[in-house]
């Protein structure tokens, strides 16, 4: 959690007020690019943390762990951007958001569990309080494949 705090104060999240959202998310699902024999059931869990929207732009800081492609455990902490499209007038209805996160991530079989930096698009589907998460992730090397990479996504509080 100091993490996260420290996060946001470094990257100027906290000075948009006081935070409006705080979510559970679960990790879940990998689809991979490539024939390796890898994990696609990336179970693990997160938080995010919104701050107030600013003309539908939404800035926001997330850490969690999951399985990854290779059984090994990994953390990530960081945080974002992500625009929202309302389909509905609902304040709670159905929305898309579309985004991109930076991050610090630690895997075992990428620098030996040390910390580095990562930044990817991803799109999130929703309604209410529940969402899906769908992230693109390229190749990064020869032993890496593509994958798509899925999270559920459940508003647990709002603050004013």
């Amino acid at each position: 959690m100091r993490l996260i705090i420290l996060l946001s104060l470094f990257l100027g999240f906290a000075s948009t007020g006081f935070a409006e959202e705080l979510h559970l998310v679960v990790n879940g699902k990998a689809i991979h690019f490539g024939d390796g024999d890898y994990n696609e059931e990336n179970w693990g869990l997160g938080v995010e943390y919104t701050f107030k929207p600013q003309n539908d732009w939404i800035k926001f800081v997330s850490a969690g762990y999951f399985k990854d492609s290779s059984y090994n455990t990994s953390t990530h902490a960081g945080g974002g951007i992500k625009r929202r499209y309302r389909l509905d007038n609902d304040a709670d209805g159905w929305f898309v958001d579309l985004g991109a996160t930076a991050f610090l991530m630690t895997r075992k079989d990428y620098q030996d569990n040390k910390p580095f930096f990562g930044a990817l698009p991803f799109m999130t589907v929703g309604n209410g309080p529940v969402a899906l998460n769908i992230t693109y992730v390229p190749s990064v090397s020869p032993k890496h494949e593509a994958l798509v990479y899925f999270q559920a996504v459940i508003r647990l509080a709002t603050f004013d």
